[in-house]
C-alpha cells in the first residue's frame, strides 16, 4: 500500500514498517529496555565535558581515562560509593601488581569485598 506515493511521509512509513522486526528485538528479552535513556544517561556527564578531553594528547592518555571512566561507571552500575571505590582499587593495585589475573576479580565492582567495603547501601556516601 503506497497511497501516498514518493512522498517524504511515505518514504518515513515505509521505512517504519520495514525496520518493525528490529524495533521490536526488546520484546524477545525481558531484560532489554524499551529505550536507551539509562545508557545516555550515563554517558552524559562525560560528553558534556568533552572540551576536557581536548586535552588527551596521547593515546596513553586518553586509554586511563577510558579505564578510570569505565571503572566509575561500573562502580556506579553496582551501586558502590564511586570515589570510595576508586581509592580502594588504587590502593590496593601495588599489592596485585605480581599477581595473577584471576585475583583481579576481588578488586571488580561486583566483588563481595568490595560490595561490603564501598556499597552505598552500607552507608558509604
Amino acid at each position: 500500500m503506497d497511497a501516498l506515493g514518493g512522498s517524504k511521509l511515505a518514504n518515513a512509513i515505509n521505512y517504519a514498517r520495514n525496520q518493525r522486526p528490529y524495533m521490536e528485538n526488546y520484546l524477545l528479552d525481558g531484560r532489554c529496555s524499551i529505550s536507551n535513556n539509562a545508557a545516555e544517561r550515563a554517558v552524559k556527564s562525560y560528553v558534556m565535558g568533552r572540551k576536557n578531553f581536548l586535552f588527551h594528547d596521547t593515546v596513553r592518555g586518553a586509554r586511563a581515562s577510558a579505564v578510570v571512566y569505565t571503572l566509575a561507571e561500573t562502580a556506579k552500575a553496582n551501586g558502590l560509593n564511586i570515589r570510595l571505590y576508586l581509592e580502594t582499587v588504587m590502593a590496593k593495585m601495588l599489592d596485585y601488581k605480581n599477581e595473577p589475573d584471576s585475583i583481579l576479580e576481588e578488586l571488580m565492582p561486583w566483588s563481595e569485598a568490595m560490595q561490603r567495603s564501598c556499597s552505598l547501601n552500607n552507608g558509604n556516601v
